[in-house]
């Protein structure tokens, strides 16, 4: 009889490491893969709506079967006076407010990248290689999650949320990654990715403890966070794909100063999230420690699962 000591280990030993080592021919035949999933998996590209058909579908399924919260924010106006700057101690803030206002500044880091990002990259009728339509394909993942962020908000009766652009410096800095060549961009891209993964599993942990009393809210907020957590797995093995060697062996060396730099932008973070935690779970991330409901739904490099799995 199996025990319940050496299911765990099994159920830990179904995917390698995010940074198992690949081949060149195995990354070629791993992008052609990717990109049959992601169209299968979110539709067609709507260029003029920076969407896709299969995102844009489920989306209206969440307006249509909308949730909100029983009650309001303690206090809105806590909210709407700190979410794009700081203006007060966030010591003081409720955690519902401190944890929404979190949200919204890693949300907002997203959007700005993936603008610039957009404004760069050709059409993906006027793209020539495979990865370039990989790229543009998601972004436009990306700006569905945007908008599924807006549906967080609204669920907490928050209908007053822009999209504000960061500072000048900052937008300026974003704008310009995309110029980089990929062998220099690979390693950062994937850390970020990574970092996008591990906040959202870490928020998802949380929402319980932070919403008591709103278990239909904080629910919605899951199922939200869920929609973006199938892809934001399935960017980080496409995100890994573009790493060669010297890129896979510097990219866990990246991750714990970019950590630091992104989430000190992020002052309601300290107060809510460990992340040095989370720096040691990015680097000792698999697959096998995701829901598996998720993983069902997402996609996978072969060289990061299992002969037994393939």
């Amino acid at each position: 009889m199996q025990t319940a000591e050496h299911a765990d280990t099994q159920a830990l030993s179904r995917y390698r490491s995010i940074f198992a080592p690949s081949t060149r021919r195995e990354r070629k035949a791993n992008f052609e893969d990717y990109w049959k999933f992601s169209q299968n998996h979110s539709g067609e590209i709507l260029e003029e709506e920076q969407s896709l058909t299969k995102k844009k579908t489920k989306l209206a399924e969440f307006k249509t079967q909308a949730v909100r919260s029983k009650s309001p924010l303690p206090d809105p106006e806590v909210f709407y006076r700190n979410f794009v700057n700081l203006k007060d101690d966030p010591k003081t803030f409720d955690r519902k407010t401190l944890l929404l206002t979190c949200i919204y500044k890693f949300a907002r880091h997203e959007w700005v990248g993936i603008t610039a990002a957009w404004d760069y990259l050709p059409q993906l009728k006027d793209c020539k290689s495979i990865t370039d339509k990989i790229s543009r394909y998601h972004i436009a993942e990306e700006f569905c999650h945007v908008r599924l962020f807006h549906e967080m908000f609204e669920t907490f009766h928050l209908d007053r949320v822009e999209w504000v652009p960061l500072g000048k410096w900052m937008r300026r800095i974003y704008a310009v990654f995309p110029y980089f060549p990929e062998f220099v961009m690979a390693a950062p891209a994937f850390v970020t990715e990574l970092m996008g993964i591990t906040f959202y599993m870490h928020v998802t942990r949380m929402l319980d403890d932070i919403f008591p009393d709103e278990p239909e809210a904080a629910q919605r907020i899951r199922e939200l966070l869920n929609e973006i957590m199938v892809d934001e797995l399935a960017h980080i093995g496409q995100r890994r794909n573009f790493m060669g060697p010297i890129s896979t062996w510097f990219a866990p060396l990246m991750i714990r100063p970019l950590f630091k730099a992104f989430f000190a932008d992020i002052p309601e973070s300290s107060l809510l999230l460990d992340v040095n935690q989370m720096i040691r779970d990015a680097k000792a991330f698999n697959y096998s420690e995701v829901n598996k409901e998720l993983m069902e739904r997402t996609w996978v490099p072969s060289y990061c699962r299992l002969e037994t799995q393939a």
